[in-house]
C-alpha cells in the first residue's frame, strides 16, 4: 500500500460514522463563561460600592429667616473618618438659586452629627435644598 491509500480508510470511517475534527465549541463556551463571570463580578462590586458610600447626608428642615437669610439643619453620617464637603442651596419661587454654601465636616469630628447651617441669599428664598456631601474618593454627592 501507498501512503495516500493508508489515509483513505480513516477518512472513509470519518465519513461513514460522521466524526469530524475537534470542535472549538467547548473553548468558545468556556471563554464566554469567563467573560460573563467577570462582568457579573464587576456589576456586584459597582453596586456594593455605590450602595455603601463613605458619607451620606439628609436635610432635616429649614426656615426662611428673612429676605436675605435662611437656616437649615442637616444630618451627616460617615462610615469612615474622612473630611466631607456638603453643599446646600437656597432657591427662590422660580427655582433659581439665590444662595449657596459649602460646609466642611472635618475628619476628626463625630461620624454622626446634626449641623445647623445659615445661608445668605441674594433675594427671598422659598426653599433650601441639600445637594449632598462628597469626599476626596466620592465625587458624586450623597
Amino acid at each position: 500500500m501507498t501512503e495516500s491509500s493508508a489515509a483513505t480508510p480513516t477518512s472513509d470511517l470519518n465519513t461513514r460514522y460522521g466524526r469530524r475534527g475537534r470542535s472549538r465549541r467547548p473553548l468558545v463556551i468556556g471563554g464566554l463563561g469567563v467573560v460573563i463571570l467577570a462582568g457579573l463580578a464587576w456589576l456586584v462590586w459597582a453596586a456594593w460600592v455605590q450602595s455603601n458610600p463613605p458619607v451620606t447626608s439628609q436635610l432635616n428642615g429649614f426656615e426662611i429667616v428673612s429676605p436675605t437669610s435662611a437656616k437649615a439643619t442637616m444630618q451627616v453620617d460617615r462610615t469612615k473618618s474622612v473630611e466631607a464637603s456638603c453643599r446646600l442651596q437656597a432657591k427662590a419661587a422660580d427655582f433659581s438659586i439665590v444662595g449657596e454654601v459649602t460646609v466642611t465636616v472635618k475628619a476628626d469630628s463625630p461620624r454622626h452629627q446634626v449641623l445647623p447651617v445659615t445661608l445668605t441669599t441674594q433675594r427671598s428664598a422659598t426653599a433650601v435644598v441639600l445637594v449632598g456631601c462628597t469626599t476626596a474618593d466620592q465625587h458624586r454627592p450623597h
